[in-house]
């Protein structure tokens, strides 16, 4: 391993968090039996899951045989047996029903706290559609009790033209969490769930980061539960598209302490953002630094994956994004420190 490769900064972070969510690991497994996957080498497997974009736990699991790099990331010797992938997706599990991987996210989060690298005075949230692994031709009536399409075969041929479908009267059949949507006009339904995140404006750093159903109010309701969860001690300002710019938001805001810097709406209906914050300086510096939770989006897309999700369900796909977005934080922490190191 080069001395100067960042993975290195990025384990002693990791390891770092690892140690200090240990008395939880310990109360995830019975002292007696057969041992077990650490929660440690499933953590980092699903890390590096997200830094090389590996798209499956088998694909992880087979690169771990050659791989030097990663063996020595998830902690094994170059003599050790690698898990079984299937043992790994079983383990996986374990993780999510004890909350290991918020516990994780949060852990990361506050080392960039105590590195004073997270602004605690100004963010920003937005939304986006993550689509489901689940064929369009999965959507069938709720209602419906006569079993499959009759068309046979692997993929058959399904012709939609002419009919009416929608969340209320249609479900997917591989994925019922998934729901119909379209981001805008004009764009194609495809079945999806909304990707919510909140990202503090300093360095662009993720705070949270939330998986919801797709709906009109997902993008608000999301943004509300994620200002709720956070350490209230002063008022903040929240940088956000014009799709935030509704009165109920807007009134939700300031009742929670938060200075609405909303994008205006300019055409169809009348802006709720006035004078009063639109005159301050603020409000164009945080128009301006809330552009960049796209970096945030476009990192979880491609590097880690995430246009195509990978699990089915909100709980899984939850998991996931919290890890994805741990990842994210991670390399953007190593990134900024050793720019401030030359």
């Amino acid at each position: 391993m080069p001395a100067g490769h960042p993975i290195r900064a990025i384990r002693a972070i990791v390891d770092g968090a690892l140690a200090r969510l240990s008395p939880t690991f310990d109360a995830m497994y019975e002292r007696v039996g057969r041992p077990s996957v650490p929660p440690e080498h499933l953590l980092k497997g699903m890390l590096l899951m997200s830094f090389y974009s590996i798209r499956s736990e088998r694909q992880l699991c087979e690169r771990l045989h050659y791989d030097l790099l990663f063996k020595w990331f998830v902690g094994l010797n170059i003599t050790d047996e690698v898990f079984d992938h299937s043992t790994f997706s079983k383990n996986r599990d374990r993780l999510l029903e004890h909350g290991v991987a918020t516990a994780f996210f949060a852990e990361v989060r506050d080392e960039a706290r105590r590195r004073h690298l997270l602004s605690s005075d100004h963010f920003t949230v937005d939304g986006t559609l993550l689509d489901a692994w689940a064929s369009m031709k999965s959507v069938q009536p709720r209602d419906r009790d006569d079993g499959p399409p009759a068309a046979r075969g692997k993929n058959p041929t399904v012709n939609f033209r002419g009919q009416g479908r929608s969340n209320e009267t249609h479900a997917s059949t591989t994925d019922p969490d998934a729901r119909l949507a379209r981001k805008a006009d004009g764009q194609a339904t495809r079945l999806a769930y909304a990707g919510h995140v909140l990202m503090e404006n300093r360095n662009g750093l993720v705070t949270d980061v939330v998986i919801t159903h797709a709906s009109g109010k997902a993008e608000r309701e999301a943004a509300l539960q994620m200002i709720d969860r956070r350490e209230r001690h002063h008022r903040i300002t929240l940088g956000a598209d014009k799709g935030y710019d509704t009165q109920d938001f807007i009134a939700d805001c300031r009742a929670r302490d938060v200075t609405p810097h909303v994008a205006q709406h300019t055409t169809n209906r009348r802006s709720r953002i006035d004078g009063r914050v639109t005159r301050h300086r603020g409000y164009a510096l945080s128009q301006r630094h809330r552009k960049r939770v796209e970096e945030v989006f476009g990192w979880i897309k491609t590097v880690a994956g995430g246009r195509k999700l990978r699990y089915i369900g909100i709980p899984r796909n939850q998991l996931w994004a919290a890890i994805s977005a741990s990842a994210y934080n991670l390399v953007r922490m190593a990134t900024i420190e050793r720019q401030a190191a030359l």
